[in-house]
């Protein structure tokens, strides 16, 4: 089966790029994006499917994106990508960050799920993953994404060019000085400082309003009148 180029790599790589910037910004995610492109014998490279980060509802990764929007186009749920690809399947899925190996939320990683287009697939799943940039330890120290890949067998490919391009749109909306915050983030944080505030006076009134209801004491009131 054809292999893509370095050339053709960074082309698809700009892509993601492009998909990221359509991610909204916030504190709490990378904006990526990425694209499936299947590289077969008999035609054309093909782009099957692209994502973004939160594209989906919910708190969706880019990967994760394009992989239920490839199911999606067969009725198909995500975990059942393998029934749906051709013989000619032969795909690299090109992420602008890292995919994940963890997530703090709980939800699959990207990782495990490009890894579950191997399971029971005679003609196989993802094989090849082209990432522009490692994954920051903002949110999880020391990435195992690359070892787990190479353990499933799925190559990979780190191609550095794009790098600090892709880190720059992956981190915006991350509060590193005020004025370096997005329009859009310095709302959402204004909400929840407003929100922590009004948590904060509501404890207080609650604390006055159990003290001003609490019995007092018959011989303290004595000994308040007495000082007086």
């Amino acid at each position: 089966m054809s292999q893509p180029s370095k050339e053709a790599s960074l082309y698809y790589l700009r892509q993601t790029i492009d998909l990221a910037k359509q991610s909204l910004p916030k504190p709490t995610n990378f904006r990526v994006g990425c694209v499936i492109v299947n590289f077969s014998d008999v035609d054309a490279p093909q782009v099957l499917s692209t994502g973004f980060t939160l594209e989906l509802p919910g708190n969706t990764h880019a990967e994760q994106c394009a992989l239920s929007k490839l199911a999606a186009k067969h009725s198909l749920p995500e975990e059942a990508i393998p029934t749906c690809l051709p013989p000619q399947f032969n795909a690299t899925l090109y992420t602008s960050l890292e995919p994940c190996g963890k997530r703090l939320s709980g939800n699959l990683p990207c990782v495990q799920r490009i890894i579950a287009t191997q399971t029971d697939n005679p003609n196989g799943g993802i094989k090849k993953v082209v990432f522009g940039a490692k994954e920051p330890g903002t949110f999880v120290q020391d990435s195992q994404s690359c070892r787990l890949l190479t353990e499933a067998g799925i190559a990979w490919e780190y191609l550095p060019d794009f790098e600090q391009e892709i880190l720059q749109v992956a981190m915006e909306g991350h509060v590193k000085d005020p004025k370096d915050v997005s329009a859009s983030t310095k709302d959402e944080l204004k909400s929840k400082e407003e929100k922590d505030k009004l948590n904060e006076l509501s404890a207080k009134q609650q604390e006055q309003a159990r003290a001003e209801a609490a019995p007092r004491n018959p011989k303290k009131r004595m000994m308040d009148t007495t000082l007086e």
